[in-house]
């Protein structure tokens, strides 16, 4: 669908409008009463998300490429349908393929509260379907007001079972890492990347002084990061998830990785809603799972 025909069918007013930010890369611009935020219809990759009068609540890096077939540094990135590395085929990319390819358009809506509705679908392929064999549908649809909703719907199409890895690698900003405390994980175990899939226990708030990569299992819990420097918590609530990613690549990593930018990892931290390592899902044939997903402000 040309940029033409996406606003003739789903661009609402002034509220959501289709544009195109580099070639071949077209993003829905979303600006209501409640909140702003951009959407690229690669990846169906969430790009922003800014309430009215308050600072981003998704960090996307200043340095971050949009190019066709390339992943976003920043916003919230689709993992799946496997979560890291491939089990049995290294050569398959990290985290799926949902986060590089064309996904479309299916319905933009006004909501009666003011916010706006809009829905996706992932684009099978040739590429697509040698990847991942299984027949399903993948869907996302986003809620943006005060609140951002996010609801990553997975429907088995197909005569058999499939495991699903899945995640939302979602990036917050922050004022400073420093300033930052990750609660509501507190007694969960964890898989700890940083030191060799380690198993640990969380014992208190996380406070990020280093490299951080870890799989908190078995865990449904609502995840709040405290930030002192912005006077402000963010509360990650969540439903379909059992397990949660927190992630900070910090100085070494980060500058390697050539997208963030001096010190951008200061400013952000990763905490992602998912299923991973024990916590795969097991979706039956005709089965549909849905990874829900809402993202709020609260004062200090």
């Amino acid at each position: 669908m040309t940029l033409t025909e996406l606003n003739e069918r789903f661009a609402i007013g002034n509220h959501v409008q289709f544009k195109e930010i580099a070639e071949g890369m077209i993003v829905a611009e979303v600006a209501n009463h409640h909140a702003l935020a951009n959407i690229a219809l690669q990846g169906a990759h969430i790009a922003t998300f800014q309430p009215r009068g308050e600072e981003p609540v998704i960090w996307l890096s200043p340095f971050a490429k949009f190019a066709p077939g390339k992943s976003i540094r920043g916003g919230v990135p689709i993992c799946w349908p496997w979560f890291g590395p491939h089990k049995t085929d290294s050569k398959l990319p990290g985290h799926g393929f949902a986060r590089t390819v064309p996904w479309e358009i299916f319905e933009t809506k006004a909501l009666p509260d003011g916010s706006t509705f809009l829905r996706f679908g992932l684009v099978e392929s040739d590429v697509t379907r040698t990847q991942w064999p299984h027949p399903c549908t993948l869907q996302l649809s986003v809620t943006v007001g005060k609140s951002l909703r996010v609801e990553l719907s997975t429907h088995n199409t197909g005569n058999a079972a499939f495991e699903l890895g899945e995640a939302l690698h979602t990036y917050f900003q922050i004022s400073d890492v420093a300033k930052m405390t990750i609660r509501g994980l507190e007694d969960c175990a964890y898989l700890d990347k940083v030191q060799d899939f380690a198993h640990c226990t969380q014992k208190d708030g996380i406070v990020i002084e280093s490299e951080v990569d870890r799989v908190y299992v078995n865990t449904a819990a609502d995840c709040v990061i405290e930030d002192k420097g912005l006077k402000r918590a963010i509360r990650i609530a969540k439903q379909g998830s059992m397990s949660t990613v927190v992630w900070n690549p910090w100085t070494e990593k980060a500058d390697k990785m050539g997208d963030f930018g001096e010190n951008g990892h200061r400013g952000m931290v990763c905490v992602e809603s998912g299923n991973a390592m024990e916590n795969v899902v097991k979706l039956a044939p005709d089965e549909t799972h849905k990874l829900v997903v809402v993202y709020s402000v609260e004062k200090l």
